[in-house]
């Protein structure tokens, strides 16, 4: 049936519950307020905020039951073309229960040996309406390759007052959801810059992991990426493992850094919220070099770290955390 993302289908390295690790190489310049983390480990520099491998439950990877993958032979045509092509409606074929609000969702495209026709980074729109009433238009960024052939993947949580999103965890397979696109976002190509920052709540995460997946899976793409990632929960930490396979895979140039407002009593990670104090630890600097901070997530995780955007089209002012910290306008863009 259906292929599934590389960093899906690698199996996880075997570690202690607990490690920290940081860049294996890093500049030995001395000053700057990360410069210790770097020499020291990440977890002990902000006092156990560092970067940890925690064994969950919720964390382990979903048992791929689309094992056989559709042949590739030749090139792909595109689902999704953009301009003038309107909505297409694509039929949902598996539903996964990845944790106690979000599903994930397999959707057939039109053809089995298309590709979706995203390109890094860009999204889809979807579409559904009630009869008698407006339709209900969200964004979403999918979490499968842009290579994928046949299918497309979203990951997506359920807000109790999200229209679109109840509509879709209400879905089952076999029915039909309208999707347009692809939306441009930010416009990637290799080591477009050396050093990457994400900061990123909730579902925010998809399209830095669309992001990080175009760079790591690219051998001469040899971008840095620092991931800063607030959750309610432990449970609520969306692509965990995927992330843990990138951590094991690219030590020397993939870093997360976990934070939960709801932590038990064993997290060893950041708790509450996202603080400047934490982004100035972490993050890289802004006068170091050719760095770019991406922001993505809830109303208040873009008040606080970055200001608000005004519309899709229009980044609005630099504003927050960022701003204080001496980063510039264009040194910040919000998904």
């Amino acid at each position: 049936m259906f292929a599934r993302s590389a960093f899906r289908a690698a199996q996880p390295l075997k570690k202690s519950l607990l490690s920290t690790r940081t860049y294996a190489t890093e500049p030995t310049k001395a000053g700057g307020s990360n410069t210790l983390l770097y020499a020291v480990g990440g977890a002990a520099a902000i006092g156990g905020a560092g970067y940890w491998f925690i064994s969950t439950p919720q964390g382990q990877k979903i048992e791929n039951k689309a094992k056989d993958a559709i042949p590739s032979s030749g090139p792909a045509k595109p689902a999704f073309t953009g301009g003038d092509q309107g909505f297409i409606s694509l039929l949902l074929k598996e539903v996964e229960i990845v944790n106690h609000n979000t599903k994930r969702f397999v959707f057939h495209l039109p053809e089995d040996d298309m590709v979706s026709g995203l390109k890094v980074a860009s999204a889809l729109l979807t579409k559904f309406q009630t009869e008698g009433q407006k339709p209900v238009l969200r964004p979403y960024t999918p979490t499968s390759d842009e290579d994928a052939r046949g299918y497309i993947e979203l990951v997506v949580k359920k807000y109790p007052n999200g229209p679109m999103s109840t509509h879709m965890h209400d879905m089952i397979p076999g029915q039909r959801l309208d999707f347009k696109g692809p939306l441009p976002k930010y416009p990637w190509t290799p080591n477009k810059h050396e050093h990457i920052a994400l900061v990123a709540g909730g579902t925010g995460i998809t399209p830095m992991y669309q992001l990080c997946r175009a760079i790591f899976s690219n051998p001469a793409d040899k971008t840095k990426v620092t991931l800063v990632f607030g959750n309610v929960s432990e449970a609520d930490i969306l692509l965990k493992r995927e992330l843990e396979d990138l951590e094991n895979t690219y030590p020397q140039r993939f870093r997360a850094f976990y934070v939960l407002d709801d932590a038990p009593k064993e997290w060893v990670g950041n708790k509450g919220f996202i603080t400047k104090d934490l982004l100035k630890t972490v993050l890289p600097e802004p006068k170091s070099g050719n760095v770019k901070v991406f922001v993505c997530g809830p109303p208040g995780l873009y008040k606080a770290i970055s200001g608000t955007k005004k519309s899709p089209q229009d980044q609005g002012e630099l504003a927050g955390y960022l701003k204080e910290l001496g980063y510039s306008q264009d040194q910040v863009y919000k998904f």
